[in-house]
């Protein structure tokens, strides 16, 4: 019988040494891949205010309608390379879920910002990425992470920073409240859609292209029953609806229904804050707009409520 050390030295010597084995490369979990595929939807939301401002004078409805047209066909196209229209075969709730965030949100939105003042209805509208922070805590297994709270608060902070800043602040009046209550509903309808996308993990993302094209049909509706056609002016402002149907409305739906569906929700959630300080940026270096301190105080504000939530999330991983 061999004794149990030397069977050890037998076996150690019938092994390659460690430079002749190959040893397998850390890859990034999925989870951290989806947030930073997440991540990109956010960057790209960033150049809305930039892009929306090349469309002329579009009107809100006629334009998502456009866009959503644009980002829907985009996202069936590269369906078809794969399950092709398969993928719209989705059952009833998913639907519901898929049409009624993304219409129902710029519905409210835009109903928001035609019966209040729209400084003070983004910023209840602007109340989503905190919504989705504590709803995320009632994901199964989440549990309510301070730091994410903590993070968001700061990033609430900062957008009120930069809100108040460019100035246009009146007050809150009890005659704008059906303006107030819309804006209310429309965080409240994006955070759901946002953190109730795990439920549905079972429907592909490229079913986002149908949700896309149904958006269009519905905003369609809704521009000739209220507004007035105005068509893109040339060139310029076509190719600008046809970056904004490409980018912030098609590839970054897309995205962010990965990142809700498999990324970290709260980060996110936090991260969500630097879409309108990276708006501003964009606008001060495109010369829309100008450099002032509220805006340094806001990108410190937001920065640290993000460097709190991205922290505290690895150290969570680390254990």
């Amino acid at each position: 019988m061999t004794p149990p050390f030397r069977a050890k030295l037998q076996a150690d010597e019938s092994e390659p040494p460690l430079s002749h084995r190959t040893l397998p490369l850390p890859s990034p979990s999925p989870s951290r891949r989806a947030t930073r595929i997440g991540l990109v939807a956010i960057a790209l939301w960033s150049t809305l205010a930039l892009s929306t401002a090349a469309t002329g004078a579009v009107p809100p409805f006629l334009l998502t309608a456009l866009t959503f047209a644009i980002g829907g066909l985009v996202g069936l196209i590269a369906a078809l390379r794969g399950p092709g229209l398969r993928v719209l075969r989705q059952r009833p709730a998913a639907w519901l879920h898929g049409v009624g965030g993304l219409f129902g949100y710029h519905f409210m939105y835009f109903s928001a910002l035609k019966l209040a003042p729209p400084a003070e209805a983004g910023l209840i509208a602007y109340l989503w990425p905190l919504l989705i922070v504590l709803l995320a805590a009632m994901l199964p297994g989440a549990g309510l992470k301070r730091t994410h709270v903590l993070g968001a608060l700061l990033g609430l902070a900062g957008t009120i920073v930069l809100l108040a800043g460019k100035g246009g602040f009146s007050g809150f009046e009890a005659r704008f409240l059906p303006g107030y209550l819309a804006a209310l509903a429309c965080a409240f309808i994006w955070a759901i859609y946002s953190v109730s996308a795990a439920r549905f993990a079972d429907v592909p993302t490229q079913a986002v292209s149908g949700f896309c094209l149904a958006t269009a049909i519905l905003a369609g509706l809704c521009h000739l029953a209220w507004e007035e056609t105005v068509w893109p002016a040339g060139a310029i402002q076509w190719a600008a609806v046809i970056a904004l149907g490409i980018g912030p409305v098609g590839i970054a739906f897309y995205a962010w229904d990965i990142g809700m569906k498999r990324g970290d929700v709260g980060l996110l959630g936090v991260a969500s804050y630097a879409a309108p300080v990276l708006s501003t940026l964009l606008l001060v270096a495109t010369g829309f707009a100008t450099a002032r301190w509220p805006l340094a105080l806001a990108c410190l504000l937001i920065v640290g409520g993000a460097w709190i939530a991205t922290r505290a999330g690895r150290q969570h991983a680390r254990t």
